[in-house]
C-alpha cells in the first residue's frame, strides 16, 4: 500500500464514517470525519436494481430508511430519496443514502477510501469494473482499497483491474494470508497470535484489527504496532492514542 507519508501510524479509519456522530454511511459521517482527521473512512457498497454503486450497508432498507425492499432489488432513484431514520435524532432525516459519486466527491482524495464489497455480484467482473472506472484516480495514486470478508469478490475486483489494492477480512485464520496488502484479522485472533502483526509486516502487509470499539485493547494493538486503527468516533480514537503515547513516553 502506499503510506501516508505525512502521517505518523497507526492510521485512524472512520468505520461508515464517523458514524457515532453522524447516520452511518451519509455524506454527514464521511464529512465529520474528514474534519475529525481521519485518515481512511470505510464505506459499504452495494449496487441498485440499475447498476448505480450506492454506500450502504445492509442488504435491505430497512433498518437505515424503515421501508421494505432490498437495495439491489431497487432502482437507484428511489434508494437514493428515502430519508434516513437514525438512532442519532431526527435531525439527520434530511440526509440520504449518497452514491459513491457523491461520497467521492465529498472525501478529498488526501484521506485514503476503504470500500467494503457487500454485493456478491463484485465477484463478477463487469460489475466490478464499474467500481474500477469510477475510483481510476484513486487507483492511480492508491489512496483506496477494496476490502471484503469473501475472497470471490476481491478476485472480481483483481479481474477488473490487476493494480487494485485490496484487504481480506477474516475472522477464524489464525495467521496473515498473501494475497492483500490489507488484512483486517477479527479482535481476538491478535490475542490468540501476539506474533500476527509482526508475520505480515514480514509480508509487506497493512494490519487493521476488525474492532469497531477498540477501549482497553487499543493499548495491546499499540504495543502490537498496527498500522491502522477503527473507530465509529475517529476524533475520540485520536484523543486516546495521544494519551497512550505521552504515557508511554513518560514511563520511558
Amino acid at each position: 500500500m502506499h503510506p501516508l507519508l505525512d502521517r505518523p501510524k497507526p492510521y485512524i479509519l472512520a468505520h461508515r464514517g464517523a458514524s457515532d456522530l453522524a447516520p452511518e454511511n451519509t455524506l454527514a459521517a464521511f464529512t465529520a470525519a474528514v474534519e475529525a482527521g481521519a485518515d481512511i473512512i470505510e464505506t459499504d457498497l452495494w449496487f441498485t436494481a440499475d447498476g448505480e454503486l450506492v454506500c450502504h450497508h445492509d442488504a435491505t432498507l430497512k433498518r437505515m430508511t424503515g421501508q421494505t425492499g432490498r437495495v439491489d432489488q431497487t432502482a437507484a432513484r428511489r434508494v437514493t430519496a428515502l430519508p434516513i431514520q437514525s438512532r442519532l435524532g431526527l435531525r439527520w432525516q434530511s440526509e440520504r443514502i449518497p452514491t459513491l459519486a457523491q461520497a467521492l466527491d465529498a472525501i478529498p482524495m488526501s484521506v485514503m477510501l476503504a470500500v467494503e464489497l457487500k454485493d456478491p455480484r463484485f465477484a463478477q467482473r463487469a460489475w466490478a469494473e464499474k467500481l474500477a472506472r469510477l475510483v481510476e484516480a484513486r487507483i492511480e495514486q492508491r489512496q483506496v482499497v477494496a476490502l471484503a470478508f469473501h475472497r470471490p469478490r476481491l478476485d472480481g475486483v483483481l479481474r477488473a483491474c490487476p493494480s487494485f489494492p485490496t484487504g481480506y477480512i477474516s475472522v477464524l485464520e489464525p495467521m496473515p494470508v498473501e494475497h492483500s496488502q490489507i488484512l483486517g484479522p477479527f479482535w481476538p485472533v491478535l490475542y490468540a497470535n501476539p506474533g500476527y502483526v509482526a508475520s505480515a509486516h514480514r509480508q509487506g502487509q497493512w494490519v487493521c484489527p476488525l474492532d469497531t470499539r477498540p477501549g482497553k485493547r487499543l493499548a495491546h494493538y499499540l504495543r502490537l504496532e498496527v498500522d491502522a486503527v477503527m473507530s465509529n468516533n475517529p476524533a475520540a480514537l485520536r484523543v486516546q492514542i495521544d494519551q497512550l503515547g505521552a504515557a508511554a513516553e513518560a514511563c520511558r
